[in-house]
């Protein structure tokens, strides 16, 4: 039961970052990403009291605070990255950052002593970030993207580090907690930084299939983070997080067959180690 919900999670969080990636090339990626956010609020907080009625410590709320900065910061980065770039790259990119950070912060922080497998996948993650960085000569939004997919990894990695501090009892409410302070986070980047204007002209027409669309990726979302963490209680921890770390291949390869996305030899080697590399540092 623990792998299929870990399958579940990948399946859900796949389809999520494929359906905000594609909205966020028709709207402003900052609406879709705030949107997103609301749609996982809603669908969170209609799930979290099935799973415990009692009110959860105030620093288990805290952490999953803490750790809706973190999406709040990944989604907006995630989605300007894939509106401007292929996301065949994109995700990938912000996965293994997403994954090797904390691995990182488990060494120097908390002196954790990762395996053998862990320290090849940190090591094929450089080479292939700096492969699938390499676009075509003179092709400056697919660098611009690659740094978005950098940021969005490391806002992905704060999402876990701190969502990882909440006690198991606390059940899904973190998460609902995490979405409040995602919606802020976007809401506040979004107006300081001016962020929402991008070329997206009919952002402003509001269609409301945009809107309903990036709501239900939202939901998507939040359901692959609860199913995540309902796999790590009924399975095998390496078990849950190698499964569900496969998300990237869903929107790479969808992004490949489906929108057409063209890559050059070197962003195609690049591509497949930064598929491999968060598997080989979660299968350790």
């Amino acid at each position: 039961m623990g792998a299929l919900l870990a399958l579940a999670s990948a399946v859900s969080y796949g389809l999520s970052d494929f359906l905000g990636g594609v909205l966020s090339r028709r709207a402003s990626f900052i609406r879709v990403a705030l949107l997103g956010q609301v749609g996982g609020l809603l669908s969170m907080g209609l799930l979290a009291p099935l799973f415990s009625g009692t009110v959860p410590a105030v620093a288990d709320l805290g952490w999953g605070a803490l750790s809706g900065i973190g999406t709040g910061l990944g989604m907006m980065f995630l989605f300007r990255g894939m509106s401007r770039g292929a996301m065949s790259v994109v995700v990938p990119v912000s996965a293994v950052g997403g994954v090797a950070l904390p691995v990182l912060v488990g060494v120097v922080v908390l002196g954790e002593r990762p395996a053998l497998l862990a320290w090849a996948g940190i090591a094929l993650a450089l080479p292939a970030l700096w492969a699938v960085s390499r676009g075509k000569a003179g092709d400056g939004q697919s660098a611009h993207a690659v740094v978005d997919g950098l940021i969005s990894g490391g806002g992905i990695a704060l999402q876990y580090l701190a969502l990882a501090q909440a006690a198991p009892e606390s059940a899904a409410w973190p998460v609902v907690a995490g979405r409040v302070t995602s919606i802020l986070t976007i809401a506040a980047l979004g107006a300081t930084l001016h962020l929402s204007a991008t070329r997206h002209a009919n952002d402003g027409q509001r269609r409301c299939g945009l809107d309903l669309g990036a709501a239900f990726a939202g939901a998507l979302a939040g359901l692959a983070l609860l199913c995540y963490l309902l796999a790590t209680r009924t399975a095998l921890l390496t078990v849950a997080v190698v499964l569900s770390s496969l998300y990237p291949v869903i929107p790479a390869l969808l992004g490949i067959t489906v929108l057409r996305e063209r890559l050059t030899p070197r962003q195609t080697v690049g591509l497949v180690a930064a598929l491999a590399a968060p598997v080989l540092i979660a299968t350790a």
